[in-house]
């Protein structure tokens, strides 16, 4: 008999799921002892930015829960909805958003403050699946490329004003699906050359930019090469081992803000080579579990969001990593799960739910 491909809901991958709860607890112990000094000088509360990260961890499980006990084909439906509605956020951000350490890039919310390029991260995930998935016979040839990503400008544009980084991240995802749907290769060669043409034309545009490229390559000759080299002086001096949990010297208000985009500094310090090597691999047991999903979905649409988160988790914890060894420019790039953020933890749980939930529907052969 022929083999069928079952569409019954299964379990979802419990690797995928042990390794986002690992990471979820050890983001929570880090962030602690990286921002507990920081919470005491200035809040007088050493765990000031833990219980907000502990709320925002709290939500995104729940969030995670419901986004993966619900078919993914449902998400992906809201999909035109969800993308205009990033760019309505990320428009108000422009004209209403909360100015923070000379970022426009959150809006407030009473108590709260959110963050849109994070929701926008989700929502073109979402919607290059519907919109890929609608053109499923048409994905080949220089058209199908320009035609993706053509619709990813407005996003692009409106984050890049005030976030480069994100809108990236956005490009990166963007190219990824359109890599992963399209049978052929030699037109990348000539959306590689766009790529960096843009890239360049963007960096040029604000001087600012273009200092931290000056500061990238000699960071001791400007002012704001301080953080870089703070950081490399705690990779240096965590050794193989590391000098403990808790024990970072680094973090006592010479990494700035050591919660943040520079967590993984006073990982280095405090666990050493070893510890931080033990992380990126389970980072990558992470990836392999979302490219095992997206090989083994049921259809064009499961394999494009785990792929595409896929993609959002390698650009974002590369670049991460990247940045604080001094490796590239500083971007401003979160480690995932592990800086302090509160909407980055949500809607990165969020996420993992729908990888969960298109691992949940996997194809099941019979014979």
């Amino acid at each position: 008999m022929s083999q069928q491909p079952q569409r019954k809901k299964g379990r979802p991958d419990a690797l995928l799921l042990i390794l986002v709860i690992f990471l979820a607890v050890f983001g929570l112990v880090f962030l602690y002892s990286a921002s507990s000094y920081n919470g005491r000088v200035r809040f007088h509360d050493s765990f000031y930015y833990f219980k907000k990260q502990l709320f925002a961890t709290a939500l995104g499980l729940a969030a995670m829960y419901v986004v993966s006990e619900t078919d993914y084909h449902f998400w992906v439906s809201l999909a035109p909805v969800v993308y205009l509605m990033s760019v309505v956020l990320s428009t108000a951000v422009l004209l209403v958003g909360q100015e923070i350490n000379g970022s426009k890039r959150w809006l407030s919310l009473g108590p709260l403050s959110f963050q849109p390029s994070e929701f926008a991260k989700v929502a073109v995930i979402l919607f290059l699946a519907w919109q890929i998935d609608r053109s499923r016979k048409k994905t080949s040839g220089i058209w199908f490329m320009c035609r993706t990503m053509a619709t990813l400008l407005p996003i692009v544009g409106l984050v890049g004003s005030n976030n480069l980084s994100t809108a990236i991240i956005i490009l990166g995802i963007g190219v990824i699906l359109i890599f992963v749907s399209s049978p052929g290769y030699v037109q990348f060669v000539g959306m590689g050359s766009a790529g960096v043409a843009f890239i360049t034309v963007f960096l040029a545009a604000e001087s600012y930019r273009l200092e931290r490229l000056a500061i990238w390559r000699n960071p001791e000759k400007y002012e704001k090469g301080f953080q870089t080299i703070q950081g490399l002086y705690a990779i240096g001096s965590g050794g193989l081992f590391g000098r403990g949990l808790g024990s970072s010297l680094q973090k006592l208000g010479f990494v700035p803000e050591a919660q943040n985009d520079m967590i993984f500094s006073i990982i280095c310090e405090e666990l050493g080579l070893v510890g931080a090597g033990i992380l990126i691999i389970i980072f990558a047991l992470l990836l392999w579990r979302l490219c095992v999903t997206a090989m083994h979905s049921r259809d064009l649409q499961g394999t494009l969001i785990s792929a595409g988160i896929m993609g959002h988790m390698a650009i974002q914890v590369i670049l991460n990593i990247s940045v604080v060894t001094n490796t590239i420019p500083n971007t401003g790039i979160t480690l995932p799960f592990i800086s302090y953020g509160g909407t980055s933890v949500v809607f990165l749980l969020a996420e993992m739910g729908l990888a969960l939930s298109v691992s949940s529907h996997r194809k099941e052969k019979t014979a």
